[in-house]
């Protein structure tokens, strides 16, 4: 059976589609948002809160191959990739570490940090717009050493946010206690961003830009896609009920399932999945200021509205694995460890699935054979740091206006 048409279709309600409903929505376009849960209800919903414009150096030139190894040895440190599941992804790691070259460097931190920019400015925009701005934080960041030589590691890449106008001031021992009372004295070193910006909830504030969306005209309908194709006339949508819908234009925002759905149009992108794991403590767990980031261990605490989330990690494990939530378990010790006045009774654990490229850098244009479909994903764990530039982007790919950004480094032929 076939239904009604639709002018834009957009697959995925998380916060990247969401964010691409609203844009679209406010420029006059008949959007319909398909999404097999609901909105907001999947990976978005559980992430770390974190506006994160500061975050502009990619993955594979954070250290991150350097501490590979040391990583990988604990089962339950900040990287696993379960055993079974590494021959799969081999060639992903290999296109991760090229992705680490000297010779890609500028240019990856040049591409992230225009994308933080512009992210900047069109969330303050959308929010204002969108009559959520009550629900940001501005109370900055603080990033921990627990030595020396981590502190030490860490200046060069302060050294590149310089370039960018970041501000940021490094902390002694003495001084932490005054933007977090009651941390580990095994810390001796800090760095406080007083920039970085988190939001009261991820799920709520995802749902409260889609009630926004839905004012100006969005649809939600909850639907598994099963197959897309298109043609000259549009795109048809296959459910996996057999039935299908037409479209003129469609946005591919499917998260860490976007690459299944790529493949029907003949296109293959390196994407994989980021297995994050949290446990959200109530509000009274411990009083913490801002957001704490533990970068040699991999995981942030977060104060949201509805409880203290205490989380990160990363399991490389595709999308089919069952939850491992020993992993969770592990990071709430160490939060424990860290913050010795921690509750960590009555918590809620959580897995997402955050859609990741070996580059680092998402997916933002046309598909190859199929100029009226637009790919809008593999954020990474920066989606809802990006959603509110991502949307304006896809806006403007759709009405064939000039990017407010220079996407060729977010092509989706890159690879």
């Amino acid at each position: 059976m076939t239904s009604p048409s639709s002018d834009i279709a957009i697959i995925g309600g998380g916060i990247i589609g969401i964010c691409a409903a609203a844009c679209l929505a406010e420029a006059g376009r008949q959007v319909t948002v398909f999404d097999r849960t609901g909105v907001c209800e999947e990976t978005s919903s559980g992430n770390a809160a974190a506006f994160a414009f500061s975050d502009v150096l990619p993955l594979a030139q954070k250290g991150m191959m350097r501490n590979l190894p040391k990583w990988l040895a604990d089962p339950l440190g900040p990287l696993s990739i379960p055993p079974a599941y590494l021959p799969k992804l081999l060639p992903w790691l290999y296109r991760f570490w090229r992705a680490g070259a000297a010779d890609k460097y500028e240019a990856a931190l040049t591409a992230q940090a225009g994308l933080m920019k512009l992210a900047e400015a069109e969330w303050t925009g959308l929010m204002a717009r969108s009559g959520t701005a009550p629900m940001l934080r501005e109370d900055g960041s603080l990033e921990l050493y627990e030595s020396d030589a981590e502190f030490r590691a860490s200046l060069s890449g302060w050294a590149a946010r310089d370039r960018f106008g970041i501000v940021y001031r490094h902390v002694e021992r003495e001084a932490l206690a005054e933007l977090q009372p009651g941390l580990s004295p095994r810390f001796v070193k800090g760095t406080f961003v007083p920039g970085w910006k988190t939001v009261a909830d991820p799920k709520l504030l995802g749902k409260a830009i889609w009630a926004y969306a839905e004012k100006k005209g969005a649809r939600f309908e909850k639907a598994r896609i099963g197959n897309i194709a298109a043609g000259q006339g549009g795109v048809t949508l296959t459910f996996a009920d057999g039935s299908t819908r037409q479209a003129k234009q469609l946005v591919l925002a499917a998260g860490a399932w976007s690459h299944l759905l790529a493949r029907n149009l003949g296109e293959r992108i390196p994407l994989e999945t980021e297995r994050g794991y949290n446990t959200t403590l109530p509000v009274s767990a411990c009083d913490v200021k801002r957001q704490l980031i533990f970068s040699g261990h991999g995981f942030v605490i977060t104060p949201l509205s509805t409880g203290l989330r205490v989380g990160g990690a990363v399991e490389l494990g595709g999308i089919e694995r069952a939850p491992n939530y020993a992993r969770s378990k592990a990071l709430l010790i160490k939060a424990q460890q860290f913050l010795p006045g921690l509750d960590p009774g009555g918590g809620r654990e959580w897995m997402g699935f955050r859609p990741s490229l070996p580059d680092s850098r998402p997916v933002i244009g046309k598909a190859k054979n199929a100029p009226n479909v637009i790919y809008a994903f593999g954020h990474g764990h920066l989606g809802l740091t990006q959603g509110a530039a991502t949307g304006r982007l896809i806006r403007e790919l759709v009405l064939e206006q000039t990017p407010a950004l220079d996407l060729s480094p977010f092509s989706p032929q890159r690879f």
